[in-house]
């Protein structure tokens, strides 16, 4: 850990960019596999669901920048090479040779409960350490793939 701008003690940002930086793993690997549905989705919903699927990814794109800058920022390195996601996240593996639209919603919506339970484990970790400002953080990507997931969802009522 290096010099930070953060009044937390030391093991409290040590603690708090380890979630992070698994969190941050999950999210890459999860914007990866929102595209790979994005460029390969198929079927009647295709015209509703390609720029869903973008919009998924520029929102995740977003987020995975602001935790992998709350991590440096509490001191720590962020990590984000294809070697490290690939190591760390929690996803299962996307079935890549998927195209039906419906099947790729079923797949997302998966990998988006997981990416949930991560993103809500981490803020309980800023919780117990009291880094409130990683709970903001995180409270707005609950809140954003809550709302998501919902969407996915709602296509296969």
């Amino acid at each position: 850990m290096y010099k930070t701008p953060s009044p937390l003690p030391e093991a409290a940002r040590v603690a708090v960019a380890k979630v992070l930086n698994e969190q941050l793993a999950t999210g890459l690997d999860l914007h990866s596999q929102i595209k790979l549905a994005h460029w390969n989705v198929r079927g009647p919903q295709f015209a509703a669901l390609h720029p869903l699927f973008e919009q998924f990814a520029t929102q995740l794109a977003l987020h995975n920048d602001s935790i992998a800058e709350r991590a440096v920022t509490l001191g720590a390195l962020a990590i984000g090479t294809a070697r490290q996601v690939a190591a760390q996240s929690k996803l299962a593996e996307y079935p890549v040779a998927t195209t039906k639209d419906l099947e790729h919603v079923v797949a997302l919506a998966e990998r988006f409960e997981t990416y949930l339970e991560g993103a809500r484990a981490t803020r309980a970790t800023a919780e117990q350490h009291g880094d409130l400002t990683t709970v903001d953080l995180l409270a707005g990507v609950v809140e954003q793939f809550e709302k998501n997931a919902w969407f996915l969802r709602a296509t296969l009522a």
